[in-house]
């Protein structure tokens, strides 16, 4: 049996920028110092007089994609989601999102997959920040496919995007002739009758591997993708909820205000729903290898197969 391909999504940002890059002369890549692990150094080389390096000053790099922005380029503004989400809020909210200008925010290294890193760069509530700034479209990638597919729309898309990238290798799970994406609309990746698992990120892959394990105990689930948390694919959301009667939503974030949240509002005034909650609960992340802080925080497929069979 072959091995599966894994590919970082930083990776895949990096190099769709340059197919960009490539084709529409307006596009603009600011980095703050972290080119190399953002992966937009491969921009930088194909393109350097469109790649700004605005140094560790991340509101400043916020404010600089704005004004390009504003003057008709298309910047992707690149770092950590910590410091794009966290240490930028500010910048963000007030020069791009309430102007409502054509900014992209290329965030990598999101959630606990960061690993020895640890909690300060560990960034578990990106998703539920970015959530709160009106007009502001959120998407989270699950593979390379994935991740390329979403920063060539989000450059036809008119307006401010965040885009959450992981710094971990990831299997590729979209690599099939039918694959479409589309801004705002869910990926049904398997049908069932029982229970339905809504994921994002990385974490899709723990849902199929979950699924999987349950079908063999006669469990019957349905797998979601919902790249798109925000504006989220409620008609999606809420037409599985029906079917199964009860919910499960898996991603690497914050229980509170991320994928969960957005599922939870959405079926509590349309389709009143059991729901299990699985990500980081309420508590910060910790140094150690990516593999094993997701399967200590039960994010793995292992991890999220346990939590449901718990559960229902």
């Amino acid at each position: 049996m072959s091995e599966v391909k894994k590919i970082a999504t930083r990776e895949s940002y990096g190099n769709a920028l340059v197919e960009l890059g490539a084709k529409h002369e307006e596009v603009v890549v600011l980095d703050a110092d972290l080119a190399g692990a953002t992966k937009t150094g491969v921009f930088k080389k194909a393109f350097p007089e469109r790649h700004i390096d605005c140094g560790i000053a991340e509101g400043n790099m916020m404010g600089i994609a704005a004004g390009l922005a504003a003057t008709g380029k298309v910047p992707f503004a690149s770092t950590f989601a910590m410091f794009a989400a966290g240490r930028a809020f500010e910048q963000v909210r007030n020069s791009i999102g309430y102007p409502h200008l054509n900014v992209k925010i290329g965030a990598t290294h999101a959630g606990i997959s960061v690993g020895e890193d640890g909690a300060s760069h560990q960034c578990n509530e990106d998703l539920a920040l970015m959530r709160t700034i009106p007009g502001m479209v959120i998407i989270c990638p699950s593979d390379d496919v994935e991740a390329r597919a979403a920063v060539r729309a989000a450059y036809e898309y008119e307006g401010p995007v965040y885009l959450r990238f992981g710094r971990l290798a990831v299997p590729v799970i979209n690599d099939n002739p039918g694959y479409k994406f589309e801004i705002g609309k869910g990926v049904l990746l398997k049908e069932g009758s029982d229970v339905t698992i809504i994921a994002a990120g990385l974490c899709v892959n723990s849902a199929l591997e979950a699924a999987k394990k349950l079908e063999e105990e006669g469990v019957s689930a349905e797998v979601i993708n919902i790249h798109t948390i925000k504006p989220l694919d409620k008609e999606l959301v809420i037409a599985s909820a029906k079917k199964t009667g009860k919910v499960v939503t898996v991603e690497e974030h914050s229980i509170i205000g991320g994928l969960g949240g957005a599922v939870c509002e959405a079926l509590s005034e349309e389709a009143p729903t059991p729901v299990l909650r699985i990500g980081v609960k309420d508590t910060f992340g910790e140094s150690g290898p990516a593999e094993a802080l997701l399967k200590k925080y039960q994010l793995d497929g292992e991890g999220v197969y346990a939590q449901i069979k718990e559960w229902i």
